[in-house]
């Protein structure tokens, strides 16, 4: 009776210790899982794109450190990439990256993401895949206070003006909708524009309405022109529409979409009134 009992107590023993060997096991096995997961959310932007993204020198109103720097991004951008990480439960880091840069650098796994104000066109779509938009803007103008094109109804009242837009952007494409324009050499970013408009290098630069509305904001030499429909540039939505850029076949597209629906019409506009009130006076 004894043997008994005491082979029974030794089969219960065996048992639990198969029992915690596995449980430990399947802990071991969840750690691992989530260790493969990315613990950041790398975004790349130009921080030099206002109301959408600049750069400035602390971290007032939300801005966030851009890595290896110790400069901090704010704007639209910057607001929206935060939400995206928080729902996708990463730490947020901005990358601070040329224009021209971006797509090589999502490419190339030095990015997640591209949240820079950037359009889903055609073209950009063959080489990465977008979310759905989270903003929709409309073509404007840029040109300085009390030149002959301030007054301009048309985007054919800027014929004979000399024009140009950023690189490697649908914007620049649209100048050759202007009859007799001077198009001029595309140019790398807004803030050289800002200085060739003052200058009175170019006549104009196009643009999309809240950078317009930062221009004038920033430099009250600078006025902008909007157009009534008909008399504006002809371009399709996804032209003038923004949304996140991501490698092609990035799992996260789906939640980021999720995450993107969940913001509503009145929250973007809030927070797009907010990036252009809060916009550094030297962008």
């Amino acid at each position: 009776m004894l043997m008994k009992r005491m082979l029974s107590l030794a089969l219960c023993a065996i048992l639990v210790f198969g029992l915690l060997v596995s449980v430990a096991g399947c802990g071991k096995s969840n750690g691992t899982q989530e260790s493969n997961q990315p613990k950041e959310f790398k975004v790349g932007m130009e921080c030099g794109y206002a109301p959408f993204n600049w750069t400035q020198a602390d971290d007032s109103n939300g801005a966030v450190p851009i890595a290896g720097s110790k400069e901090f991004a704010g704007g639209y951008d910057v607001e929206i990439a935060k939400i995206i990480a928080q729902g996708l439960g990463r730490e947020l880091v901005i990358v601070k990256t040329a224009w021209d840069g971006l797509t090589p650098a999502l490419q190339s796994g030095n990015i997640d993401a591209i949240i820079a104000g950037m359009s889903p066109t055609a073209d950009r779509k063959k080489t990465i895949d977008f979310t759905d938009n989270y903003y929709k803007s409309d073509l404007v103008m840029v040109v300085r206070k009390g030149s002959p094109y301030e007054k301009a109804t048309s985007i054919q009242d800027f014929s004979g003006a000399k024009v140009t837009a950023q690189l490697n952007t649908f914007h620049y494409s649209v100048i050759d909708q202007i009859k007799g324009v001077k198009k001029q050499n595309a140019m790398d970013d807004f803030p050289a524009m800002r200085v060739a408009l003052e200058s009175g290098i170019i006549d104009g630069y196009v643009s999309e309405r809240p950078e317009g509305i930062s221009a004038t904001a920033a430099n009250p030499k600078f006025a902008m022109v909007e157009f009534a429909k008909g008399k504006g540039f002809v371009a399709s939505d996804d032209d003038v529409a923004v949304a996140v850029g991501l490698k092609k076949g990035n799992p996260d597209l789906a939640k980021i979409n999720q995450i993107l629906a969940g913001i509503s019409e009145d929250e973007r506009k809030a927070l797009m009134d907010n990036a252009i009130r809060n916009q550094p006076v030297a962008q």
